[in-house]
C-alpha cells in the first residue's frame, strides 16, 4: 500500500530494546474534505528513510499494515494496529523533474540514431 501526502511530524529514534529500534513519524492526507492525520512507524535498519525529509515535504509512503493481539496482566484481550513504512520517497513535484529528464533523454537519443543513419561504421 502507499499514500502521498505532506509529512507533519518526524521524532528521533528509540531504542526500545537492546535488539529493537522504531521511529515515528506523521503525514497529513488532505485528499478527503477533512485533513488525516496519519502516523507511521519505521523499524531497525528503515529509521533513517525519513533523514532526507523535512517537515512540510510532500512525500509517498509505501506502507504495510500490521495488526496483533495483547493480552494484559488481567486477562483483558486488546488489539494493536501498526502501518510500518518500508519506503518514503519524494512526492509528485520530485517525480516530475525525473519525467522531465528522461523526456530531454528522448529527444537526445532520437536526435544521435537520425544524425548517425548515414555511418558505415561497423561499430
Amino acid at each position: 500500500m502507499d499514500i502521498t501526502g505532506i509529512l507533519k511530524v518526524k521524532s528521533e529514534a528509540q531504542q526500545v530494546s537492546e535488539k529493537f529500534k522504531k521511529r515515528d513519524f506523521v503525514l497529513t492526507d488532505n485528499s478527503s474534505q477533512y485533513p488525516q492525520h496519519i502516523s507511521f512507524q519505521l523499524t531497525q535498519d528503515k529509521c533513517s528513510l525519513i533523514d532526507q525529509y523535512t517537515v512540510g515535504s510532500e512525500i509517498k509512503v509505501h506502507f504495510n499494515l500490521r495488526g496483533r493481539e495483547w493480552t494484559s496482566p488481567q486477562g483483558e484481550i486488546k488489539y494493536f494496529n501498526t502501518l510500518e513504512a518500508w519506503r518514503i520517497e519524494g512526492g509528485a513535484n520530485a517525480g516530475s523533474s525525473t519525467a522531465s529528464s528522461a523526456k530531454k533523454m528522448e529527444g537526445v537519443s532520437e536526435t544521435f540514431t537520425a544524425a548517425s543513419e548515414g555511418d558505415d561504421l561497423p561499430f
